[in-house]
């Protein structure tokens, strides 16, 4: 059986929303930058290979 689930103030989820905003953001940030570094490693002639 599990616990009930405790109702949430105004506030608090005012609070979860900017903390879930800020998590998503810096989740962003780290995959655009994982993204540059390996585009920096690869270097230029990455995007004129042949497919």
């Amino acid at each position: 059986m599990q616990a009930p689930v405790p109702q949430l103030t105004p506030e608090e989820m005012k609070r979860r929303r900017r903390r879930s905003l800020a998590l998503a953001l810096t989740l962003g940030a780290f995959v655009l930058l994982i993204f540059v570094v390996t585009l920096a490693k690869l270097g230029p002639q990455v995007l004129k290979r042949p497919l």
